[in-house]
């Protein structure tokens, strides 16, 4: 069985044909005044689901976010969860909390008060918010300090805090506006695992903006690409960088090199790309269902640089080798990334694991090396 990717769970009710979806925006539009934020939208979510929205500042992420959470309206069209269409419907009645990037803790309440103020709210009785108050504590692990207040916590522990908040009245569906855009790179890493843990455990459907597009490909079963207001591509995280539908996509998650070109020529699934740079490249289109292109197109051959072997000499085995001049490297640790000019001028970019402590004769500046890719590498784009 082949797959785009490694898959984190074999969850994927949106391949069933049975499936209903949980959350469904309907031709959706948004105008403020005259500036459209949302244009003609519209996306299933299903239950239990992980599902980002990523795109760019503006691209109207947060907008849908907030017409699902009840505090917006749609200009047109309708939002519907769980099978209930939620116009008219005031945010306190839906089912639904939305944690802020801000996380809007309550600054001179303790943990467990800020935790515990939704369900006083919702007038629980008293010993049952207190086992539902220990209970999010023991989630987060943050029992031991259940009688500070945020002023005394860590960015990473106050975001611990407003999380349980959120999930303390057990809502049907956690919107999330960028949660962890406050916290350090490490600190980032780390909590991105603790909510797939806690979504999973839970059980609940959790929707989260973010541009951050390691974000989105580390925490998402699917990930919605926006821009201008509207969606580009829904796809798993390996869709979405693997098969990416547009050049957007494709330049917008993760480094990418294009190369532009004329379909020369067509035969089964290999397309011959007489490319702009003064050569020839061959693609092999291997996606399902998807139309070849028609001989004399303007087309673009889209690779991740990780897929690209550096070389001194020509290899002789590869479908597609291009020489150049070492212009730029960059030593990251746990790769090294070329850029390599070529002769028309135009830059290329390779990574190469650093698999090995100790390099025998490195490349360096100034050399010419051989870039090879097979013709699977990459996919052809027609837009």
């Amino acid at each position: 069985m082949k797959s785009l990717g490694n898959v984190r769970r074999s969850f994927a009710p949106w391949a069933e044909p049975d499936s209903v979806a949980y959350i469904r925006f309907e031709n959706v539009t948004k105008k403020f005044g005259d500036f459209v934020a949302v244009q003609n939208l519209s996306l299933d979510v299903y239950e239990r689901e992980f599902f980002s929205l990523l795109g760019p500042s503006g691209c109207g992420k947060t907008t849908l976010l907030r017409m699902l959470a009840g505090f917006e309206e749609p200009t047109n069209g309708q939002i519907y969860l769980d099978g209930q269409p939620l116009k008219g419907v005031p945010p306190h009645k839906r089912p639904v909390n939305m944690m802020f990037q801000s996380y809007a803790l309550f600054p001179h309440m303790s943990v467990e008060q800020n935790i515990a103020f939704g369900l006083k709210q919702e007038g629980m009785e008293k010993h049952a918010i207190g086992e539902r108050v220990l209970q999010m504590l023991k989630l987060v692990k943050l029992e031991q300090f259940a009688k500070r207040k945020p002023h005394q916590l860590s960015g990473g522990q106050r975001q611990r805090v407003a999380l349980a908040r959120s999930v303390a009245k057990r809502p049907k569906l956690l919107l999330l506006d960028e949660p962890l855009g406050a916290l350090d790179k490490k600190l980032r890493e780390e909590t991105q695992f603790e909510l797939m843990d806690l979504q999973e455990e839970l059980g609940l459907t959790f929707m989260i903006v973010t541009h951050d597009q390691e974000e989105a490909m580390t925490m998402s079963d699917r990930i919605a690409v926006m821009e201008s207001g509207s969606i580009e591509q829904v796809g798993t995280p390996a869709e979405i960088y693997e098969a990416p539908s547009s050049r957007y996509v494709a330049d917008f998650v993760g480094s990418v090199n294009l190369f532009e070109g004329t379909v020369e020529t067509v035969d089964n699934e290999t397309i011959q790309l007489n490319a702009v740079d003064g050569f020839k490249l061959e693609a092999l289109c291997e996606r399902p269902a998807v139309e070849l292109p028609e001989k004399g197109i303007t087309a673009w051959y889209s690779i991740r640089p990780e897929k690209i072997s550096v070389s001194r000499t020509k290899p002789a085995t590869s479908t597609n080798a291009i020489d150049g001049e070492v212009w730029d490297i960059a030593y990251l640790g746990d790769m090294t990334i070329f850029n390599v000019r070529l002769d028309s001028g135009k830059v290329i970019k390779a990574s190469v694991l650093n698999a090995t402590r100790i390099v025998e004769d490195p490349i360096g500046y100034d050399e010419r090396v051989w870039l090879s890719f097979p013709a699977n590498g990459g996919i052809l784009l027609d837009r």
